[in-house]
């Protein structure tokens, strides 16, 4: 692994996918498993704050994101402290805090596929679905075998803004990358792309 490949998080994460196929209509529900612009924001002192918050951490997560926070704010150039402290954010589910720190990180690291997936993912959770596309289609276009920005993408095309061709293509275009790739829980592409465009013919669409 790569020096860059360590700064990420140790295993880029899918979105989860929950579906439910209703008579004339597919629906579903996506679960996060699993990230704002170039504007030098300050990092408020944080962490000693998570907790009133309602964000539940436990004291080694609060002192890691405690020293991070401080260490990019007397040193904001530290891409790796960025990534790490953006990690921490993604892994205690504080999205919008997750979302500053990973294109802060991008100011000052070479663009990353991981980084750039965990940072679609985290637009996605921010209810930004648009950017979380944006972001996926970069990380593909760093890295073409990119197989969770593919699977990530489709998820989000499918279930957040409807646009199920587009789904099914960028689904169609993971298998071009691995023929037997997967979908959380254990189905594989194939055959949720089966039953998404068998609910299409039976809509009508």
């Amino acid at each position: 692994m790569t020096t860059a490949g360590k700064m990420v998080k140790k295993e880029t994460m899918l979105i989860g996918i929950g579906i439910s196929l209703v008579v004339g209509f597919l629906t579903g529900t996506i679960f996060c498993v699993y990230k704002l612009g170039p504007s030098k924001t300050t990092v408020s002192q944080p962490s000693s704050n998570v907790a009133q918050q309602g964000v539940s951490l436990n004291n080694e997560q609060i002192k890691a994101i405690t020293a991070l926070e401080a260490e990019v704010t007397k040193n904001h150039a530290n891409g790796e402290a960025w990534i790490r402290l953006a990690n921490l954010y993604f892994d205690t589910n504080q999205v919008k805090k997750s979302i500053v720190a990973y294109n802060h990180a991008l100011e000052h690291v070479p663009p990353n596929a991981d980084i750039l997936t965990d940072l679609g993912v985290m637009y996605r959770n921010d209810k930004q679905p648009d950017k979380a596309i944006e972001f996926f289609d970069k990380a593909i276009q760093i890295n073409s075998r990119h197989e969770t920005a593919r699977m990530n993408k489709g998820v989000v095309l499918l279930y957040d803004l409807g646009r199920i061709p587009e789904a099914l293509q960028a689904w169609q275009d993971l298998l071009a990358v691995n023929p037997n790739a997967m979908a959380p829980g254990g189905q594989s592409v194939r055959e949720l792309m089966a039953k998404v465009a068998k609910e299409m013919d039976g809509s009508g669409k």
